[in-house]
């Protein structure tokens, strides 16, 4: 035997008219009235609406993301490698914001997950888990070429593979590249300038590399990356770009990548020493990432296909940055000499005249504004993990990935 009635609630102003079913068994049944139905679909349909427009905040990243909303004919298809890590999932940010279709591409070496969830939900977002050393069959508009660990430490760990990342995984990028006639900007690097015998470092100069020493895995492998770009331009006529990047700074750099700014801020929030390989004469430039994202956005839609570097030439001691960091940490941290580093370039300084004049670029961040926003960013990593022991100059697996 079955029953039917009729209810009649009303939630915030909306009536939902709902039928009971109740069975002999004693189990009872609802079933929504048609303006019931039609309320909730206007709800997911509201909702759905409101996920394509912007991020969802995440404890990684908190703060809201809006995403414009393009028309075919201009949102593109970019596929970002290395997309999950420090720079690439800035990028991804700029690129998302801008309307367009991303996909990202690591496997998680030293990329993070964390850095990109905020866009898991979105219709124009795709997380890919694959090595670039294998192929891969897409089809894109651009592709942001940025696969490969870019500390030391971390690409110390396994030269052989960092050796293919840089050689095998830009054949095979240049190799989409040409099949779908797509633009490819490959994220080259000064370290292709070695330990530089001119200052501040032009494009025009050649580089001063140590071909078998603990480095070059990684500046060879650059060296390598940016000749079969030339010669799949000149034999393929495949669009190119190549961005010789300075040292960069930011929030969602690893903890563990035994870089000075990360060590530098990790060490002076939690009152440890702070280490200093050799006598801190050596200099380097600092950029913030949204400057870098910004000349790289610029150099892949402008004119330029040959190298450009994108780098702050503001230039800094080591000694100094490290007391610099310590200050405006509030720090009570001591500074500690140790032995230098093998093959440690004593000096480096971006000349960006070129990128002045081509990409009408140069950083517009200040080093101190963005060392606040690491700062910041730095104190809830020590706080989420209690405790950060910072990598030393040692060839090391990355952690936390």
């Amino acid at each position: 035997c079955t029953s039917i009635s009729t209810t009649t609630e009303t939630t915030n102003g909306l009536k939902r008219h709902s039928n009971s079913i109740s069975s002999s068994n004693g189990s009872t049944t609802t079933t929504d009235s048609p303006a019931a139905k039609r309320a909730r679909l206007e709800r997911y349909v509201a909702d759905q609406q409101l996920l394509a427009s912007q991020s969802i905040p995440t404890s990684h990243t908190p703060h809201v993301l809006h995403t414009t909303r393009l028309p075919d004919s201009k949102r593109k298809k970019i596929l970002i490698t290395g997309g999950a890590g420090f720079v690439g999932s800035h990028l991804t940010d700029r690129l998302m914001s801008e309307g367009h279709e991303v996909v990202v591409m690591d496997n998680f070496f030293t990329g993070r997950k964390a850095n990109v969830e905020h866009w898991l939900h979105h219709p124009n977002f795709s997380l890919v888990r694959h090595d670039v050393i294998q192929p891969i069959l897409l089809e894109v508009d651009q592709i942001y070429h940025l696969a490969c660990p870019a500390s030391p430490p971390h690409y110390q760990y396994n030269p052989v593979k960092t050796i293919k990342t840089s050689t095998m995984g830009t054949i095979n990028m240049l190799g989409l590249a040409k099949r779908v006639k797509a633009r490819i900007l490959l994220a080259s690097t000064s370290e292709i300038y070695g330990d530089p015998e001119v200052h501040p470092q032009p494009e025009t100069y050649w580089g001063n590399v140590n071909t078998i020493g603990p480095r070059s895995c990684y500046d060879e492998g650059k060296r390598v990356a940016e000749t079969m770009m030339c010669a799949y331009r000149d034999q393929n006529d495949v669009s190119i770009r190549i961005a010789r990047i300075f040292n960069t700074f930011g929030p969602r750099m690893h903890p563990n990548d035994g870089r000075v700014v990360s060590n530098f801020i990790i060490q002076s929030l939690q009152n440890k020493d702070i280490t200093i390989y050799g006598d801190g004469s050596n200099t380097r430039s600092f950029q913030y990432v949204d400057d870098l994202v910004n000349g790289l956005v610029k150099l892949m839609n402008g004119g330029c296909d040959t190298p450009i570097n994108i780098g702050n030439p503001e230039e800094y001691t080591i000694k100094d940055f490290a007391t610099k960091i310590r200050d405006m940490c509030g720090s009570e941290s001591d500074i500690k000499y140790l032995p230098k580093v093998a093959d440690d370039p004593t000096q480096r300084k971006a000349d960006i005249r070129k990128a002045k004049k081509e990409l009408d670029w140069e950083p517009r961040v200040t080093v101190d504004e963005g060392l606040k926003k690491t700062i910041e960013y730095f104190k809830g990593e020590v706080e989420a993990a209690g405790e950060i022991v910072p990598t030393g100059p040692d060839a090391v697996k990355p952690k936390g990935a």
